[in-house]
């Protein structure tokens, strides 16, 4: 019987590397490909962003992929990661919204590029080290489950795959914590071991993303108006681009307390600053729906879910509705702090996946 191919995304990292080893030992045909998504040719540059974009990424790769035994590629998704991370990452900030690239990475470069290339040379299966699992449910669809460690469930992160995706997807990480990863790491005598985890988004090193964002668009985004949220002006700001919904540092104006950025209006080059109450709200609107555990809403069916609005959100309860084709409506039992136009919001039925959506704004108005 011919052994299925699996096709393991590899950063460099430990996750990934042990991916493919657990892989290796399932009895799988395992082969390692990293990614070439920087946009740079010069070395320098690239040697300075780590994590997995990084020249260094690829030789920690291919030494694993040596130390296993497996074949190992570098595939360009250069095309890809400009024009579905980079370019949407630029666009949403000029609209006043905070995106969330990692998001867009793994649906339209990890998954449906690299997929793609993958099913085309005959494998079966792609994989990655992400902290998650795939199950199939008894209606027959599949559906992410959390990981086996709330500590690193990154299931937030892939509420918007496909059913075609997932059913050509492994993630053998899932199963175990992070302290376990790199025990096999170290058992097995995996270099990347003890390798910290990339933290940053990996094509803006520095973190300077309003200086990324004017470089890479070459405009300027001009200084405007802070504003209270009753339209009183009460300082300049230096451009919509360097805030974001519940941002309190960084302001550059004295209250006297402690106030935050409630409301971004590109429309008017406005930034809206509040008291901590006035970051807190309990109703979201979410369009780009992708449904996961069940095929979709009916309008105006309502369910009780847990929802996240961020990745290190905990999660809470709440009751969600569609109220149109392109649109749901998710109404918290409890007020949130600094729901986010722009960042995914990812409903759970326990520790399933259900689906998520994008926030479109705060409050029920669609």
């Amino acid at each position: 019987m011919d052994r299925k191919k699996v096709v393991v995304g590899m950063s460099g990292g430990v996750d990934s590397s042990v991916a493919a080893y657990l892989l290796k030992e399932q009895g799988y045909d395992v082969i390692g490909v990293t990614m070439q998504i920087w946009q740079e040719e010069d070395r320098g540059l690239q040697e300075e962003n780590g994590g997995c974009c990084g020249l260094s990424a690829v030789d920690d790769a291919r030494r694993v992929a040596q130390s296993l035994g497996i074949p190992y590629y570098v595939m360009n998704f250069r095309s890809e990661f400009q024009r579905h991370v980079i370019d949407y990452f630029a666009e949403e900030y000029t609209r006043g919204r905070t995106p969330n690239p990692c998001i867009a990475c793994n649906r339209y470069v990890k998954w449906e590029s690299l997929l793609k290339r993958s099913l085309d040379i005959g494998a079966d299966y792609i994989a990655t080290g992400h902290y998650a699992r795939i199950t199939r449910l008894p209606n027959g669809r599949y559906a992410i489950r959390r990981s086996a460690t709330a500590a690193k469930d990154q299931t937030y992160a892939l509420y918007n795959l496909t059913q075609q995706q997932l059913a050509h997807t492994l993630m053998p990480v899932g199963e175990y914590t992070k302290d376990e990863i790199r025990d096999i790491a170290r058992k097995i005598g995996l270099r990347v071991a003890a390798k910290p985890d990339s933290q940053e988004i990996c094509f803006v090193p520095d973190q300077d993303y309003a200086g990324f964002i004017e470089d890479y668009t070459g405009r300027k985004f001009p200084p405007g108006n802070f504003v209270t949220t009753d339209g009183k002006i009460i300082g300049r700001h230096a451009g919509i681009i360097h805030y974001t919904v519940g941002q309190r540092k960084g302001l550059g104006i004295a209250m006297g307390r402690p106030v935050f950025v409630t409301e971004i209006r590109p429309e008017t080059n406005e930034v809206v600053i509040g008291e901590s109450g006035d970051v807190f709200c309990a109703t979201l609107t979410a369009d780009h729906l992708n449904f996961m555990s069940i095929p979709g809403m009916d309008t105006g069916e309502e369910l009780e879910v847990t929802g996240k609005i961020r990745y290190s959100h905990q999660g809470a309860p709440c009751r969600i509705k569609k109220v149109d084709d392109g649109h749901i409506q998710c109404n918290f039992a409890a007020p949130q702090r600094a729901i986010t136009p722009g960042q995914a919001v990812v409903f759970y039925d326990g520790d399933c996946v259900l689906g998520g959506g994008t926030i479109l704004k705060r409050g029920p108005e669609a």
